[in-house]
Order: structure tokens, then C-alpha cells, then sequence
């Protein structure tokens, strides 16, 4: 079930989201320059390695940033790219750009320490923006629960397309993750490879969290 669009209207540019993206594409770029063995190296320093975390003297906390601007390949940049640009943007447009960014990066700490709390002893690194993602929807779900979410279902070759409220929509996007995490816990930290307990922790940070970082609290 891939989303396509939003009926949300933005009453203005979203200059903040559009920034991260393009920060977001200008890093994988980048990181296509190294081999191998030099990106499995760059991503053991710059991504998430919770045993690693939790044993240095003092924590490296600034791999709970740099994590969330690097991903793995490219399906994995444009997925991630896709829903922020598709839920970013009206959220961006409540909380006001400088807040928006600073929710954005909370909610990726966040989520990078949810992920280090369920998972102490993995030595598989994490890297990639879902967490911060999972925080933007999180805050969506709140922000415009009667939105309609336009998506589609590829049935062998015929697509089909229909409308759901995004309550809707991020709630079956939620429950998968709660399902997946639940196996992860038993049977890897990244099961299937993804870090699903830390879309849950930045999608938990989004749904309390957002209105203290609204510029306007009394808009809806």
C-alpha cells in the first residue's frame, strides 16, 4: 500500500522539508563514491551501533543525528524521501519552519535512542531518516486525522487506487510496526532488515510531543 497524495492544501512553501531532502539525496550521492568496505566503515561511524552506544566512554551522541541523513540504498533513500516530502509539508506548515526542524531532529534522537533501549547488544549498524519520518507522521495523524490519503495497491500489473482517512492510513502503518517490532524483539534487532522499534519510538515522540513545538498552538 504505497501512498500517492493528501488533500491538505499548504498555504506556503515548505522550504524546511524540501531542505531535508535535498540534504537527505546530496549525502547518498556522496556516499556512492565509496566501496564497500568504506561504506560498511562510514556507517559503523556515523550510523547507530547500540552495543558500541552503550559501551563508549562518553557516548558518541552525535551518531543520533548524523544516522538519521544516511541510508543504505536506494530504495531505501526514496521511500523515506517520498513520505516526508508527502506528510512533511502540512506539518511543516503548523508547526512553523524553524520549530518543524527542530521537531524533525528530536524526533529522530528520540527514535535512535528507542532503538538503542530495545536493542542494547546488536552490533548491526542503523542508519536512515524512518525514525524522524515515523515522528512527522506521528504528528500528522494528529494534526489532520480526517485527511484523505490517495494510495495504491500494484495487483500483478494493474494498479488500484482508493482514498482512506489518514487516520486510517498511519494507524495500519503503526500496528505493523508494533507487529514486526514484537517479532524483532525475539528474533533480531533489524528483523527483516529494518530497525522497527525505532519507527515506533519516533512515531510515539510525533503524537505527544508535536504541540509543544507548534508556533501557533491554538490553530487546529
Amino acid at each position: 500500500m504505497i501512498p500517492i497524495r493528501d488533500d491538505v492544501p499548504r498555504r506556503r512553501v515548505p522550504v524546511v522539508t524540501w531542505f531535508l531532502i535535498i540534504i537527505n539525496v546530496g549525502i547518498f550521492i556522496w556516499q556512492t563514491q565509496f566501496s564497500q568496505m568504506e561504506l560498511m566503515r562510514f556507517f559503523y561511524t556515523y550510523g547507530i551501533v547500540p552495543r558500541i552506544f552503550l559501551t563508549s566512554i562518553p557516548p558518541e551522541f552525535t551518531v543520533l543525528i548524523s544516522s538519521m541523513f544516511l541510508h543504505g540504498n536506494i530504495g531505501h533513500l526514496v521511500g523515506n524521501m517520498w513520505i516526508l516530502g508527502l506528510f512533511g509539508d502540512n506539518v511543516e506548515d503548523l508547526l512553523g519552519r524553524f520549530s518543524f526542524l527542530l521537531f524533525y531532529l528530536a524526533a529522530g534522537i528520540f527514535s535512535g535512542l528507542f532503538h538503542i533501549i530495545f536493542n542494547p547488544v546488536s552490533m548491526v549498524p542503523t542508519v536512515g531518516a524512518s525514525g524522524a519520518i515515523a515522528g512527522v507522521m506521528g504528528a500528522y495523524l494528529f494534526l489532520f486525522p480526517l485527511a484523505r490519503v490517495t494510495a495504491v495497491i500494484p495487483i500483478i500489473f494493474i494498479p488500484y487506487f482508493f482514498r482512506v482517512p489518514s487516520f486510517l492510513y498511519i494507524g495500519a502503518w503503526f500496528l505493523i510496526q508494533l507487529y514486526y517490532g514484537t517479532l524483532a524483539l525475539g528474533m533480531g534487532a533489524v528483523y527483516g532488515g529494518i530497525a522497527w522499534w525505532a519507527h515506533i519510538g519516533g512515531f510515539v515522540f510525533g503524537m505527544i510531543f508535536y504541540r509543544f513545538f507548534r508556533s501557533n498552538p491554538k490553530r487546529i
